[in-house]
């Protein structure tokens, strides 16, 4: 993997600031197959009833949708990848694969693949990055990415740059998995997940640097709540430098946040299938 790119500090804003050499790791320029691509509203952090949902959102350049197959529902057909590409609304690479049938689909790049490499969707496949396997075929130790949470509703999880989940145990008819988050949960045996890890491993170190590469990138200037009124935030108010007044930070609406709190609802569908919780760090000695 290419170290990141550094610039001079001749401005404030260049100084430490890291880009991706994405020269050095991609195929082609920005010009993704045009037939794998539409148009994509930007919605500013607002869901389909125009209510704010995530704050701090908005803005940003024209984006190109790219159309990912998360399904991978083309098995046992070997394909080839073309090319390895830049997505605007993921972190990790994308890559244009070309079935043995002709079809070319666009899918996530694992990590040290190149062009001219080939991968299958099958039950049994070999054991080799970027091929996708079901999990009762994968050994234990073994690393997987995009891995589904039901047989056949597609990859759920794993998927962002750099992530990718440990294979730790096989249990009637269950595979016990070890989340990025160090959580434990398990799946079916009849999901699928890709071997290796996602592309683009080194996204986490980049230094955004300046607020206009920020801005460009949709995200718009973020309030600390400790600087708001109280009638705007639980953590606002007071003179001066004031603490929350509480002992655990709070969001918006009161709920607990961060700060290694937990934050789950006790009643999620899901909680039977975690073996282990994530580890979070205590909150007991902090008074701000």
């Amino acid at each position: 993997m290419a170290a990141l790119k550094r610039y001079k500090g001749i401005t404030p804003g260049r100084r430490g600031m890291t880009v991706v050499p994405y020269k050095e790791l991609l195929s082609t320029g920005n010009n993704p197959k045009k037939s794998l691509t539409k148009g994509k509203k930007n919605t500013s952090g607002r869901n389909g009833f125009g209510r704010l949902t995530s704050r701090f959102r908005g803005g940003g350049v024209k984006r190109k949708y790219r159309q990912v197959d998360f399904v991978y529902d083309k098995k046992d057909i070997p394909a080839k990848i073309e090319t390895i590409e830049y997505d605007p609304y993921r972190s990790s690479f994308i890559s244009l694969v070309c079935y043995r049938d002709g079809e070319r689909r666009y899918v996530l790049t694992p990590k040290g693949v190149v062009v001219g490499d080939e991968m299958i969707v099958a039950e049994k496949a070999e054991i080799k990055s970027g091929n996708r396997v079901a999990l009762k075929n994968v050994p234990v130790g073994t690393f997987v990415f995009a891995v589904e949470a039901k047989p056949g509703a597609g990859a759920r999880f794993a998927r962002s740059a750099g992530n990718a989940i440990e294979v730790v145990a096989h249990d009637e008819g269950k595979v016990n998995l070890k989340m990025p988050s160090s959580e434990i949960r398990k799946v079916s045996e009849d999901c699928f997940a890709t071997i290796g890890q996602a592309s683009n491993e080194h996204h986490k170190l980049v230094t955004i640097g300046k607020a206009g590469r920020a801005r460009k990138m949709g995200r718009r200037p973020r309030v600390r709540g400790a600087a708001m009124n109280p009638v705007d935030h639980p953590h606002g108010g007071g003179e001066g430098k004031a603490g929350r007044g509480h002992r655990r930070a709070r969001t918006k609406w009161g709920k607990p946040s961060g700060k290694g709190q937990k934050t789950r609802n006790p009643k999620k569908y899901s909680n039977g299938m975690i073996v282990k919780r994530r580890k979070v760090k205590s909150t007991a000695n902090n008074k701000n």
